[in-house]
């Protein structure tokens, strides 16, 4: 189980299938909680230097199974984890993660890892104070990522799974599968869904509405300018289109 948090930071995580939604919320949300003077860090899955070249090389050559596809995302949230996420939330500054060790959770145990044993690995993290499940229907998920993508990738299509020789097809399946863990996961560790259909704005509001609830009187590490600490720009065009895999 993750543990509670404990730092003088907040966490804040968005989760869901690709297509949801979910990265143009986050960068909305980034902007304001700066707006409104806070420390705010961004994160995003699988964006460690440290591991990116050896996955891009295996990915080229297709030689993952879901195992070290696992062991190897996980590598990635750790190297985050102690060299960024972490220490800035114990010096006080919100955290922002575009997708987070819920997102093993779904995808991993989608491709046949065991449910429990991808919870263990990542059992060193902690439970976000805020985490938005953005949830919509699979089929209008599939075409928002269809409808604005060249070609689907191999591994983001589940077909190492061999789920369909057809790759829209396995895409779909394989989402599918995302979204079934995802759906489970809401109960297992409360996570706040929202509804991706409804409008950007209308999403937007019911995302400020509830870190506001969260924040409440609490004070952070102030930081009006911006520059006294490291921040990555969410590059939400690109990330909401399906993001890094």
């Amino acid at each position: 189980m993750l543990k509670p948090n404990t730092t003088k930071g907040k966490l804040i995580v968005v989760e869901g299938i690709d297509g949801s939604g979910k990265s143009t919320q986050i960068d909305l949300l980034y902007k304001w909680l700066q707006s409104q003077g806070y420390s705010v860090y961004f994160s995003e899955w699988n964006s460690s230097e440290l591991v990116k070249s050896t996955t891009k090389a295996a990915k080229k050559q297709k030689l993952f199974t879901p195992t070290t596809f696992s062991i190897l995302h996980c590598t990635d949230f750790a190297d985050r984890w102690e060299n960024s996420i972490y220490p800035l939330l114990k010096a006080g500054v919100i955290v922002l993660a575009d997708r987070y060790a819920f997102t093993a959770f779904a995808r991993d145990v989608a491709r046949g890892v065991d449910p429990e044993w991808v919870r263990n690995m990542y059992s060193f993290a902690i439970m976000p104070d805020v985490a938005l499940y953005f949830r919509v229907p699979l089929e209008i998920a599939v075409e928002r990522i269809t409808g604005s993508r060249a070609a689907l990738k191999y591994y983001e299509a589940g077909m190492d799974l061999n789920l369909s020789e057809n790759i829209q097809e396995s895409f779909k399946l394989f989402q599918g599968k995302i979204l079934n863990e995802y759906d489970k996961m809401v109960d297992e560790f409360g996570l706040t869904m929202i509804d991706g259909t409804l409008s950007v704005k209308e999403q937007q509001k019911k995302v400020r509405s509830l870190v506001k609830k969260m924040l409440g009187s609490w004070q952070g590490l102030p930081n009006p300018n911006q520059t006294n600490i490291m921040v990555q720009n969410p590059r939400a065009a690109d990330k909401d289109k399906g993001g890094k895999k």
